[in-house]
Parts: structure tokens; sequence; C-alpha cells
């Protein structure tokens, strides 16, 4: 199978690359930084041109106002967002675009709940979309009084452009905002389903942008630092650090761009499981490579650690998608799930 991108999907990426070079240099990266990490901050200017680019309602059909792409362009788009350590809940608020009034065009901010626990950016948030088992609800985010308040302990997060609010219990149905396609009401059954497993896989496209800056900025500066007279990447140790994180990195890449196309549970948490150990473990070694250097403020590498680290945690983590891998593995050969029977009769 060609996992190439297309011309048209190539052009795709340099417009997200283009766009988030030009408003979201390293510059408004670092300013963001400076915020309280318990309070948070959002662009709101960025996150309407997002929604004015279509990067929310990519996968809307044209007639709702939409792209009529696919979860692969949507991948290739996240991807470049890993890249930039792009901050903001943008999983929720594409996943909400044909959802919730106002996510699809950026005037609306979305956040998510799974469950008790971290919501990250809830005090700028406008909506919290909340999956709770098979039931989909929205709720708007009030002052923290009255029956649709959603009340969250500020939490330091480890990643600075991250803001965490922690929420006890999981809301009731009281004043829930209407969400489309989920029979009209607030608290409504909804394909959640569907929902967790594009999230995890959009999530891994993000983590595998982070592994791929991370890969480059370690072979920038094996080639620019020099020691001894001559560049560090000229050490065969440097060589085979750079070489792992590259093999890394394309194992996740055409993992998670074949479970963009396949799109089943047991593709996307293999995918996710390879994207999240590419980010985490090519975060680290970057850190190595850049030696004491690495470890200052001053050094991007340890926000795409820090990040890689946040993000493993958020929608399906790594010991869910190991279990759920497990279980199909070790299910009797006439039990197992589509996709695993799929691949194995493909194989034969």
């Amino acid at each position: 199978m060609d996992f190439r991108p297309s011309h048209d999907q190539r052009a795709l990426i340099a417009g997200m690359r283009t766009l988030l070079a030009a408003r979201f240099p390293r510059e408004k990266l670092r300013e963001s930084i400076d915020v309280k990490v318990l309070e948070g901050a959002l662009d709101r200017s960025l996150w309407r041109e997002l929604g004015t680019c279509g990067f929310f309602s990519l996968r809307l059909a044209e007639k709702d106002g939409g792209a009529g792409l696919g979860l692969t362009e949507a991948v290739l788009l996240f991807e470049e967002a890993g890249r930039h350590l792009l901050p903001g809940p943008l999983v929720a608020t594409h996943l909400a675009a044909g959802l919730i009034p106002g996510a699809a065009d950026g005037e609306t901010v979305v956040t998510a709940l799974e469950g008790p626990g971290m919501v990250e950016h809830l005090s700028v948030a406008d909506v919290v979309l909340v999956l709770d088992g098979d039931r989909l609800r929205a709720l708007e985010v009030t002052d923290g009084h009255g029956p649709g308040a959603l009340p969250g302990r500020p939490v330091r997060s480890v990643d600075p452009t991250t803001p965490l609010r922690h929420v006890g219990k999981m809301p009731g149905c009281a004043q829930a905002l209407p969400v489309v396609g989920a029979g009209g009401g607030g608290c409504a059954g909804g394909d959640t389903a569907r929902l967790r497993r594009e999230a995890s896989l959009l999530t891994a496209a993000q983590q595998l942008g982070s592994a791929g800056r991370t890969l480059d900025m370690a072979v920038s500066h094996a080639k620019n630092r020099r020691q001894f007279g001559r560049p560090i990447g000229a050490f065969q140790a440097v060589q085979h650090l750079c070489a792992q994180m590259l093999a890394r990195t394309e194992l996740a890449r055409v993992s998670v761009y074949a479970a963009s196309l396949t799109a089943t549970e047991n593709d996307i948490d293999g995918a996710r499981l390879l994207a999240d150990e590419a980010a985490v473990r090519n975060a680290r070694d970057c850190l190595q490579l850049h030696g004491g250097m690495g470890f200052t403020w001053e050094a991007d590498v340890h926000l795409h650690l820090k990040r890689a680290w946040l993000r493993r945690t958020q929608w399906q983590p790594a010991e869910g998608a190991e279990e759920a891998l497990a279980r199909a593995l070790l299910a009797p050969s006439g039990e197992l799930p589509d996709g695993i029977a799929n691949h194995s009769n493909d194989a034969g």
C-alpha cells in the first residue's frame, strides 16, 4: 500500500505549515509559556483563523460548510499541529464540529471530559463535550456556580502551555446544551466509541508530528555542534542515536497513516502506542544529544517532552491501548475482532 501523500494532500500540508509558521512562530510559543499555567490563555484570533481555514470543519460535508475530506487528511493536519506544539483543545473542537454550533468556524472553543479526572483548557473553553459511557452531552462552561456548572480544581500541569483542572465527578444532565445528531437533546445516546477512536488517532498524529520535529532538531544540532574539531554528527554514537529516532518516527508514521485508512480499533491502538513511544523517546534522545544546553529553559526540546508526556495520558492512555491489544491477541481465532481478522486473512 502506498502511504505517500497525494498532490492535494501535500498542498494541504504546505498550507497548514505556512499558516502556523506565520501565525504561531517560535516567538509565539515562548510567549504562551509566560502565561501562568493555572490560568491559561488562548489566542482566539488564531483559533478563529484555524476555523476559517477549515481545520475544524475539514471532515464536514460541503453542504454543511466543510471540505468533505476524510480522517487521513485530518491526521496530516494534526501532525503539523504537533510539530509546532500548537496549544489548545484541538482534538475536542475538531470532533465537536457539526455537533456544537460555532465549533466548526473556531468561534466556540470546546474541550472534552471522558470521566472524572483532568480536563485541559477548561478555564478558556466555552463548551465541554462530555463522553459518559455511550452518552454524548455538551455543557456550557460557567463561572462555577449553578446546576450547569462544571467545577474543576486547578492543577499544576507538567506542560506549561496546557492548563489542567481536575473534575471529581461526572456532571448530570441539568442545563445540557443540544447536540446536533444526538436525538435533539443535550443528554442523549451517541456514537461515543467512534469519537474516542478518532480522538485517539488524532492525538497519535500530534505525537507523530512532535517525534518528527525532535528528530529534525537532533539532526540539525548534530550537524552544527562541533567538538574536537568536527561536527558531533561524525561520531558513531550520535549517528546511532539519530538512526534510532528515525526508525521510531517512520514506524509510527506508517502505522498512523494506515490506521487513518482502516479506522479499526486495533489499528488505532497499535498506532497510538507506537506514536506515544516515538514522541517520548525521541524527545528524551534529543534532550540527551543537546547535552547541558537541552536542559535549559530556553531550549524547546523540553516542551516537546512535556507535551508528549501529557498527551500520552489523554484519549485512550497507553495502558488502555495495551490491554485492548492484548485481549485481541489472546482471543480465540474464531473471535478475533474485524480489524485483526481481516489482516490475518490478507496475510494468508
